[in-house]
């Protein structure tokens, strides 16, 4: 058999785009999109809820693939490599320019945001390198969390100094970036149905508040 006869039996590229967990996952990679646009812009309540949807989106989108009859190998292959690409972005580089636009990007804040985004990247690419410890738990801090947690962490701005702030929010996210490369070890939340819900009341609680925040 030809090469050009195997490569006419792959599938397009934009075939993948018809699939459910991966359409999910471009949902929340717009998320996270506008979470950069606002983070940028400065409006941060709106920036929150960008953060918090894309995390919602990322745990969706493994739950649908878990549980949608008929995917084969090569589209979990797909979506996984996906997966990646788009947690990147959002755990990483996101939370970066959050970071850098907190601080009127000045250039300190440029080494918090290189530690979190390496980080982040060293995260991602050993977790695809050696998957989950013991098939059960993450080593070291599961990124998603990060966003969580910064997006809790935010709800003090505007109730402490302005100041005081910007160090809490440098001091948290170069924390959590120790906490991603770290040796602990995590349990896989999104894996846990309970959990599911839990995130689901979380971040619909946490969207009406920055909404508020917005009025």
């Amino acid at each position: 058999m030809s090469t050009e006869n195997i490569t006419n039996k792959q599938p397009t590229i934009l075939s993948y785009v018809k699939d459910i967990p991966n359409i999910l996952s471009l949902s929340g990679l717009f998320c996270t999109v506008l979470a950069i646009y606002f983070s940028i812009k400065g409006i941060y309540a709106a920036a929150m809820i960008g953060m918090v949807w894309a995390v919602a989106f990322d745990w969706a989108d493994g739950l649908v693939a878990r549980r949608l009859k008929g995917r084969t190998p090569t589209d979990a292959k797909f979506g996984g490599q996906l997966d990646v690409v788009i947690d990147i972005v959002s755990y990483g580089v996101t939370p970066a320019i959050l970071l850098l636009s907190y601080g009127k990007f000045e250039a300190i804040y440029l080494i918090g945001a290189f530690i979190m985004l390496a980080a982040a990247a060293i995260r991602l690419s050993y977790f695809s390198t050696y998957g989950l410890a013991g098939g059960t738990k993450y080593t070291g801090l599961a990124l998603d969390n990060n966003s969580l947690i910064l997006v809790s962490i935010f709800l003090l701005e505007g109730i402490v100094s302005n100041d005081t702030f910007t160090i809490i929010l440098y001091i948290s996210g170069v924390s959590l970036a120790f906490l991603n490369v770290s040796e602990i070890k995590t349990p896989k939340l999104s894996g846990n149905p309970r959990n599911v819900y839990l995130l689901a009341a979380y971040t619909l609680s946490i969207s009406a508040i920055y909404a508020f925040k917005l009025i």
